[in-house]
């Protein structure tokens, strides 16, 4: 009995057993294949950053690089040229103050007015002084009533002195009464041209053609005169207009270039100049220089020139700025690129050259005057060295391009 129950227990174990073996063998199998799958997957992730990276580093090379035009600075034989920035100055300014005081009754300019020599510009009460010069010439003719009778008691004295009837001291005392009499027509003439002096000044005239200024007193303002002893008062100022001045400065090294260039002519001072105003393209005016000063200012480093030009127009005005074009007569090789090649840097001024690498680099330069639609470079290129003349603004230091030669013209050079 315990053998037929055993058995069939040892049997249902034995088959549980089989079953349990069964189940883990494919548990284990399903984990196998779910690991070589992860594997799988693990290394194509992997490795698609490094086929992202060659390709990546591949791009550049595939890329096209950005064509720019580039040249070789013209350089050109022309005649030597110095250019300056001057201000046009008065040569004749004057600052109207009455020499008489009084109460002002008459303005006869407009503010900006242009004048010409001897118009009326402010009148004073000529009231006062028209007395005290009526008074003057009856002071004049009572002292001349008194040499006319001092003049006859001497003749009479002289008369008794001869007939020994008068005495010598009489004579003398009517000498000096004429000689009193003299000096009192001449103090009362001296008086009437004081006072004719004072009335005359009372019109205050224009004491050359020019441009008035704005009045700075009003009619019916007490005024002071400087024969009064005080301050004057300021009325207006007035300023020549033709010829005018036109004053500018030249550093040190247009100075000494100037001076080298000028010792191989002779004669006087007397160079001509052009001149250009801010809103003229063409250096259409001519003026001639007839000033350099005699020291070099110090703080500044440099020395003050002048120029006269004609005004026939009036249009040129005290303080107003003008390129002054200085040429000189000995012609020199110049190096010149297009000016919108140039670029302001910090220290001055710069431009992009390329490299037999053909990478972009900056390069300081000195700069000069405009010639011919290009400007001049003093310093800082070499006739051989190549430069960005287009795409300036678009080119960045530092970078590869592929360049594309290209043209400078030199424009008419009479602007």
């Amino acid at each position: 009995m315990n053998a037929a129950i055993n058995g069939p227990i040892r049997l249902e174990a034995q088959t549980a057993n089989h079953q349990t073996s069964t189940k883990s063998g494919a548990k284990l199998f399903a984990t196998l294949v779910v690991g070589f799958a992860l594997v799988a997957v693990v290394g194509v992730v992997a490795k698609r950053p490094f086929e992202t990276a060659t390709i990546a580093a591949d791009m550049p090379q595939l890329a096209a690089l950005p064509t720019v035009t580039v040249s070789t600075p013209l350089q050109r034989d022309i005649e030597g040229r110095l250019g300056f920035l001057g201000q046009f100055s008065a040569v004749k300014r004057v600052e109207l103050r009455a020499q008489v005081g009084g109460t002002l009754v008459e303005i006869g300019f407009k503010d900006g007015d242009v004048v010409k020599q001897g118009d009326l510009l402010f009148a004073i009460d000529p009231v006062p002084y028209e007395i005290k010069l009526s008074q003057a010439e009856a002071q004049l003719q009572s002292a001349n009533a008194r040499l006319v009778l001092t003049s006859r008691q001497l003749e009479r004295r002289e008369a008794l002195r001869r007939r020994e009837a008068g005495t010598a001291e009489e004579v003398d005392q009517w000498v000096a009464e004429k000689q009193a009499a003299e000096a009192a027509v001449e103090a009362a003439k001296a008086a009437i041209r004081d006072a004719r002096f004072d009335l005359d000044h009372c019109r205050i005239t224009a004491p050359f053609s020019g441009r008035m200024g704005t009045h700075l007193v009003s009619v019916g303002n007490l005024i002071a005169g400087s024969r009064g002893g005080i301050a004057t008062t300021l009325l207006a100022t007035i300023v020549s207009l033709d010829p005018i001045w036109l004053d500018f400065d030249m550093s040190e090294a247009d100075y000494l270039t100037f001076t080298r260039e000028r010792a191989t002519q002779k004669g006087p001072l007397a160079d001509k100049l052009q001149v250009s105003l801010g809103d003229e393209k063409v250096y259409g005016r001519i003026g001639t220089l007839d000033f350099v000063d005699n020291v070099l200012n110090r703080s500044s480093g440099t020395i003050h020139a002048r120029a006269t030009l004609k005004n026939d127009d009036l249009l040129l005005t005290p303080g107003v700025f003008a390129r002054v074009r200085l040429a000189l007569p000995n012609r020199s090789s110049l190096l010149l690129i297009p000016d919108s090649a140039v670029l302001p840097d910090q220290s001055g001024y710069a431009v992009l050259t390329v490299g037999s690498d053909d990478v972009v680099k900056p390069r300081s330069v000195q700069i000069g005057e405009l010639r011919g639609g290009l400007r001049v470079i003093r310093a800082g290129l070499e006739p051989t060295d190549r430069i960005v003349i287009d795409g300036v603004e678009t080119t960045s230091p530092g970078t590869k391009i592929a360049p594309k030669f290209g043209s400078i013209n030199f424009k008419n050079d009479q602007d």
